[in-house]
């Protein structure tokens, strides 16, 4: 009840993230408010079923116990979860805009508009949940990456899940999905190696960005009214 209340409050605030949300809110279908719904709970019963004493005992072993060797590269793969998360579903909008190819603008719309909602869900559930960072609630541990908002769920693994599971769905490609969930995995892991997140922080993002990829490509191709599917193929 006192997470209900909190998200209540966030939302009727007179913040910028309270405006952007309840706008976003109003403009959601009913058919995806439902499916967006079924998915907060889902990630918030991620956080809640997973034991605290199990989440802090795995992440000092993967953080005190790594191999320090893998720490710069590691640092280079989690730094680059937002830029291309970004950045690279819009370069696919300007090649398909240049080129003038419908198909491909459609892919990148889809895309696009899977990392928005990620974003304002992963936003919105930092702010419900106030998780305190692991490095600042238990000092040993040794922390080797940014990490200034809330801890639950980690932005960096859902923004890396939600562009793997969209270009997957975009472009459903062995090469493809091989290379950008191998990516996502080692993002998800670097949040924990490098101290800045406990594991259901990264257990709840992965199922946070590939749900919202799938819930947002799911509704921008099923059929019209007029019985035809919606084709971005």
């Amino acid at each position: 009840m006192s997470l209900y209340k909190s998200a209540i409050r966030d939302l009727q605030s007179d913040t910028a993230f309270g405006f952007i949300a309840r706008r976003f809110l109003f403009t959601l279908q009913p058919c995806m408010k439902r499916r967006l719904s079924l998915l907060l709970c889902l990630v918030l019963a991620t956080a809640v079923s997973l034991a605290q004493n199990p989440d802090i005992d795995l992440l000092r072993r993967l953080n005190l116990h790594r191999n320090r060797s893998l720490d710069s590269v590691l640092i280079a793969i989690t730094e680059s979860a937002a830029p291309l998360a970004y950045s690279l579903p819009l370069l696919l909008l300007l090649v398909a805009l240049w080129k003038r190819r419908a198909a491909l603008r459609e892919k990148a719309m889809t895309i696009i508009l899977s990392a928005i909602v990620s974003l304002l869900l992963s936003t919105f559930i930092k702010t419900l949940v106030h998780r305190t960072r692991p490095f600042i609630t238990y000092p040993d541990l040794e922390k080797l990456s940014t990490g200034g908002s809330g801890s639950f769920p980690s932005g960096h693994t859902a923004d890396a899940f939600t562009l793997a599971t969209s270009l997957t769905l975009a472009f459903p490609r062995w090469w493809v999905a091989g290379p950008a969930f191998a990516w996502a995995l080692t993002v998800g892991y670097s949040r924990m190696h490098l101290g800045v997140h406990y594991p259901s922080d990264v257990a709840a993002s992965l199922v946070l960005g590939t749900a919202c990829s799938w819930v947002v490509y799911t509704i921008r191709t099923r059929p019209h009214r007029s019985g035809l599917p919606r084709k971005i193929a």
